[in-house]
């Protein structure tokens, strides 16, 4: 099984992917590829792309089942402990998307205090 994502991209693109697989969403494309015509296919799309961006998962035998490839992503992939994941960007409020949550973020550590509780 084959997905591939076009974002921001020509329209020739999409016509041109819809050759070999099936549009169920604009800009999202699924199908049954040989791994000879995929690699192909993504070559052909990495050159009509342009300024857009393009994502590829596909099925592999590795323990996560797949496989992926991005072109000109905002997200970058990165290899942990054998394991391919997604590198979320920087937020622009400071704190970053992917995990530590700004000092003070809730206060109900100031509510539990000051409520006391009873023994029966």
């Amino acid at each position: 099984m084959v997905v591939m994502v076009l974002t921001a991209c020509p329209p020739g693109a999409r016509g041109d992917l819809t050759r070999w697989l099936l549009e169920i969403a604009p800009g999202v494309f699924v199908g049954r590829l040989s791994a000879r015509v995929r690699e192909r296919l993504w070559q052909r799309v990495c050159s009509f792309v342009k300024s857009g961006r393009a994502i590829m998962v596909y099925s592999a035998r590795n323990e996560q089942h797949l496989e992926f490839e991005v072109f000109q992503p905002d997200w970058a992939p990165v290899d942990c402990e054998g394991l391919k994941l997604i590198k979320r960007p920087v937020g622009t409020d400071g704190a970053t998307l992917m995990g530590s949550l700004p000092t003070g973020w809730s206060s109900a550590s100031k509510h539990r205090k000051a409520h006391k509780f009873r023994s029966r």
